[in-house]
């Protein structure tokens, strides 16, 4: 910390009272869902505080710590800075080092709500057929360990904690970008207690609620240098400030526990008894351009998502996504004009004060092509070339190695059967057949539909570079 600077402290406002714990603590949910929560209970009251829980690392705990939990949220666009503190996490546990404290926290009667940014990966399922992984290591343990070590496991034993304490359970609110989030984490749960006790799995399955939910907002990356950034404009130093666009979306589904949730209607939260067409829109027409774009701008050489959008060929093929391959295969929600959202998404990605790394976006890409390419391309009727060329871009990706001969920091979870799978092919036609068959990640009918496009793709990605590939496309 720099001398000149008194570090963030919290205020001597009372602290909320708890109503949610929140698993796998991460920027995002303190840039949007905590925001949003604060705002609700400034504006509405209630006792929503929020306990926090890592259930990995005590990185962010000790950062957090001695600022009493009080963090900076700097909104940067193109009008300029703003930033506001937020106070709504009151403390926060690190699973590992305290299980049983988790559970217990989580099996509060004051606990209305659990809350969860875990990524896909998180869920420990297959994202191909929804299952949860019994083989899974943190799953096998959770099965027989009342000390658990995966987010459905702590779930699962916070919930069998009050079944046995004569008690409500939780409404489990995922905040996490997949589709049918509330359905994914809801079959993750279920199969769980359903292997551990068929009686509890029958109780979570009547009296419990898992509303899906559409989330939206970028949220970068904390670098060295935005801690600077939020010193000079606040004249204190925080350890762990977060940086978000202007823009947020929350769209949720309005079926929680004996209906106790915050006032989230009243700060801008669409309540909705249908989150799909909302969460589709987003998933294929935001997230879908973002991997795209991650992928292929970071094979031609572009850090972030606005410096690659910065190029009229790459800007071009965002628009060419969203108008002759997404927006075909998707149903607007009442109210939106997908032309009109494809538009101000183009905006958002040129923001250059979100330095979006497309290295970030492209982590664990195995776990997020299903949702994010994949369903579109099984749904569309037409030739989606664009799309393709991602997919192929994903597939050069993982092989490790750049269009300049760089390694690759590839991130993923299988990551080292993708490297072996891409070293051991002979040619690009083997390289791609040998990711293809990876059926957790692409089905059959997937796999047989893409496989020319694809393979034609990738032959010209290897050939003439990201860049030329997608002008091709846009020929």
């Amino acid at each position: 910390m720099p001398a000149d600077l008194l570090p963030l402290t919290r205020s001597d406002a009372p602290q909320p009272g708890l109503g949610i714990v929140h698993l796998g603590l991460g920027a995002f949910f303190r840039a949007f869902g905590a925001v949003y929560i604060a705002e609700s209970m400034a504006k509405s009251g209630g006792d929503w505080g929020i306990l926090a829980a890592s259930l990995k690392s005590p990185g962010t705990r000790d950062a957090l710590a001695p600022q009493g939990y009080a963090y900076t949220a700097l909104e940067t666009g193109p009008n300029g800075d703003t930033t506001q503190v937020i106070e709504v996490i009151t403390d926060m546990i690190v699973a590992p080092e305290n299980p049983a404290g988790l559970v217990a926290a989580m099996a509060d009667p004051a606990i209305r709500i659990v809350t969860l940014t875990v990524t896909e990966k998180g869920y420990c399922h297959n994202p191909a057929t929804g299952d949860l992984n019994l083989e899974h290591p943190d799953i096998a343990h959770d099965l027989t360990n009342p000390l658990p070590r995966s987010a459905p496991g702590f779930l699962v034993r916070a919930l069998q904690a009050r079944r046995t304490a004569g008690l409500r359970p939780f409404t489990v609110l995922s905040c996490d970008n997949l589709p049918h989030n509330g359905a994914v984490v809801r079959k993750a749960v279920l199969d769980l207690a359903q292997a551990i006790d068929p009686d509890l799995a029958a109780w979570i399955e009547t009296e419990g609620r898992f509303p899906a939910t559409m989330i939206d907002r970028i949220v970068p990356a904390t670098k060295p240098a935005d801690l600077d950034r939020v010193s000079a404009l606040t004249g204190t130093y925080d350890a762990a400030p977060v940086i978000h666009e202007p823009f947020r979306q929350w769209v949720v589904e309005d079926d929680f526990v004996d209906g106790m949730r915050p006032d989230l209607g009243a700060v801008g939260v669409e309540l909705v008894s249908d989150v799909a067409p909302f969460e589709l829109m987003k998933l294929r027409m935001l997230n879908g351009t973002h991997s795209s774009l991650a992928y292929l701008g970071y094979l031609a050489g572009h850090q972030t998502i606005a410096d690659t959008v910065a190029d009229p060929v790459f800007a071009d093929f965002a628009r060419r996504l969203w108008q002759t391959e997404i927006i075909p295969t998707l149903t607007a929600p009442e109210g939106t004009d997908l032309t009109a959202y494809a538009d101000a998404l183009l905006e958002r990605y040129k923001n250059p004060a979100i330095r979006h790394l497309t290295w970030q976006i492209a982590i664990d890409g195995s776990q997020k092509l299903p949702q994010r390419l994949l369903g579109t391309l099984k749904d569309a009727t037409t030739p989606c070339p664009g799309l393709c060329l991602a997919v192929a871009a994903w597939m050069r990706y993982v092989g490790g190695v750049d269009e300049k001969g760089a390694t690759i920091d590839v991130r993923d979870p299988l990551a080292e059967t993708l490297k072996r799978l891409s070293d051991t092919a002979n040619t690009g036609e083997d390289k791609v057949a040998a990711l293809l068959s990876l059926r957790n990640i692409f089905p059959d009918q997937i796999a047989g539909k893409i496989k020319a496009p694809v393979t034609a793709a990738y032959h010209t990605l290897m050939t003439q570079g990201a860049r030329a590939a997608v002008q091709e496309v846009l020929k």
